[in-house]
């Protein structure tokens, strides 16, 4: 959040922007390491089902890419649209030559 500070001599308003300090990301770096060690241990038991480990794996990998870019890679601030807008568009490229492959080699 910005505080405003005004200058009595100019009438000028100045805008101190509030630094981001190490908190968030001890947060979030604990809750990436939490996010391992689930995937981790319902890989390490025996007993899960089989689909249920890689739907849980799919959406702790998913959360896990949201979370490295968003706090890591500082893509929640402002002025990192053109970043995002590519990184989308190389998803949807990606993507399409995955679904693409997979119905080439199921083809035939």
């Amino acid at each position: 959040m910005a505080t405003e500070q005004h200058s009595a001599s100019s009438g000028a308003v100045k805008h101190r922007h509030r630094q981001e300090g190490p908190q968030r990301h001890i947060v979030v770096f604990a809750f990436s390491v939490v996010l391992t060690l689930i995937a981790f241990a319902a890989v390490a038991a025996g007993g899960v089902n089989a689909t249920f480990a890689v739907i849980l794996l799919l959406v702790m990998a998913v959360l896990q890419v949201f979370l490295q870019m968003g706090f890591w890679m500082h893509l929640k601030d402002k002025g990192h649209l053109l970043p995002i807008i590519f990184m989308l568009g190389g998803f949807f490229i990606a993507g399409t030559c995955i679904v693409m492959a997979l119905y080439w080699v199921w083809w035939d």
